[in-house]
């Protein structure tokens, strides 16, 4: 693509900056209004700029994508209602053998409950609960919060449906759902045990702490029992949803205890808990047989809203739809930005150092990733490179192709641990650790660099060697 006028560039380039400053940097003193409006406020200015017309900006909003977030974001819902998240929690905590078997099912919890419900669903709802089962132990809470948030962001990476850069990733690149899932799963699978592994050997003296055999017996933390606790779906925000007490129906105006209800209403519970079941294990079916991905989401969320057979307003108020604004003004700016120019140049001067085929080539693609993925955010770093890539993939074979969206999704997803700023689900643990009643604790961005440094790079390196294959 030419370059636009300089006027148009400067502008353009004015209007993408306040869009990223605003996107990683969301309570900037000079403009505290967040990510949300700092994404629709650089949309608004791509168009007053001229650098997009009106009609431009509804092209660029790419609507597949939002209703696959959408449907998604429904069925994470209707399963915390059907108390899924509960019941991963109660494996965390199932004759438990220590800080380091701790370790290994926090790691593994929250790679595959992310990889079905998004990183982000995952990490808002497990935190509390990682704290409580810490101090229960006498555990420091330190490798656990590294090691929720770590491997969610890499557990993340095996479905289109696990974070929204893939959702992007799958939606532009036509690579079907199952081919999706077989081509990076082994990557996914390495990494999710290496970084277990890192945690384990960097913090095993911590681990070691014995457990308070009195606490443990009693499954109590601070009077609390952690087999009962609730979980709420995420909202881009980080604020709890409200959400229906455990155990409870919605009943004329009022929560009811189904436990105390005749037997024939408690098989009713259970028979709705199963049928959410079998619609979402429908839904992962169908994708895998490569449906319409955000059809196949979408008529799943109905399905669910139809058995559900009551009022939707509850469940679809738990959707973030701050998040769908967000996309939507990222998608009108990240596409003025390239009507700038200015991405193609760029890449026009990196792309024979950058060649997919080869070895070096690939390790500079990669570290271009990831310095963009925590310099703009992963997904507008997809929007960026991703066409671009795949078309000179496929300059060199077809074959190519396909694996240049899988190295760009495994890359800028990874890329994620790198900082406490590299993704939401990061921030997203921070916040929600702060937050917490008599457990507050805060993961300060040097301690999570730390470990996030070399998880990164060498989780990314076994990723790519496999890929490569």
């Amino acid at each position: 693509m030419a370059m636009a006028t300089y006027v148009k560039v400067i502008l353009g380039s004015v209007a993408f900056a306040i869009f990223w400053v605003l996107a990683v940097f969301p309570a900037v003193p000079c403009l505290p209004i967040g990510r949300t409006a700092g994404s629709l406020l650089g949309a608004t200015l791509m168009v007053i700029f001229q650098i997009l017309t009106v009609d431009q900006a509804y092209e660029a909003i790419d609507l597949p994508i939002l209703v696959l977030l959408f449907g998604t974001m429904v069925v994470s819902g209707y399963l915390e209602r059907a108390d899924a998240f509960k019941y991963l929690g109660k494996l965390l905590t199932w004759k438990s053998k220590g800080g380091k078997d701790l370790m290994f099912r926090i790691c593994l919890v929250s790679a595959v409950s992310s990889a079905l419900f998004t990183n982000d669903t995952s990490c808002m709802v497990l935190t509390e609960f990682v704290l409580k089962i810490a101090r229960q132990n006498n555990l420091p809470p330190e490798p656990f919060l590294l090691a929720l948030a770590s491997s969610a962001n890499i557990g993340s990476t095996a479905t289109p449906i696990g974070n929204p850069q893939n959702l992007v990733i799958a939606t532009q690149s036509g690579v079907s759902f199952g081919e999706f899932v077989a081509g990076i799963l082994p990557a996914t699978i390495l990494g999710v045990l290496f970084n277990t592994f890192l945690l384990i050997f960097l913090y095993g003296d911590l681990l070691s702490v014995k457990k308070d055999q009195d606490d443990s017996a009693a499954g109590v933390v601070n009077g609390e029992c952690v087999d009962s606790h609730h979980f709420s779906p995420a909202t881009m925000g980080g604020h709890r949803a409200n959400s229906e007490p455990e155990n409870h129906w919605f009943l004329n105006g009022a929560y009811w205890d189904y436990r105390n209800q005749p037997c024939t209403r408690r098989w009713k519970r259970q028979l709705w808990k199963s049928c959410v079941y079998l619609v979402v294990v429908g839904m992962l079916i169908s994708l895998l047989m490569g449906l319409n991905m955000s059809g196949t989401a979408i008529t799943a969320a109905l399905a669910l809203v139809i058995l559900d057979f009551k009022d939707a307003v509850p469940c679809l108020e738990k959707v973030s739809y701050s998040l769908l604004l967000f996309f939507c003004g990222m998608f009108v700016t990240v596409q003025g930005f390239n009507r700038t120019g200015i991405p193609s140049a760029l890449w026009e001067l990196m792309e024979p150092y950058a060649k997919i085929d080869e070895i070096s080539g690939l390790a500079v693609l990669a570290l271009v990733i990831l310095i963009l993925s925590n310099l703009v955010s992963n997904v507008p770093t997809v929007l960026l490179l991703g066409a671009r890539m795949a078309a000179s993939a496929a300059l060199i074979s077809p074959a190519f192709e396909k694996k240049a969206w899988l190295v760009l999704a495994w890359v800028s997803t990874v890329a994620g641990n790198l900082s406490l700023l590299g993704s939401a689900a990061n921030l997203i643990v921070c916040e929600q650790a702060c937050r917490v009643p008599n457990l507050g604790y805060t993961l300060t961005f040097w301690n999570h660099l730390k470990f996030g440094g070399p998880s990164t790079l060498l989780v990314t390196a076994i990723g790519l060697i496999l890929l490569k294959s």
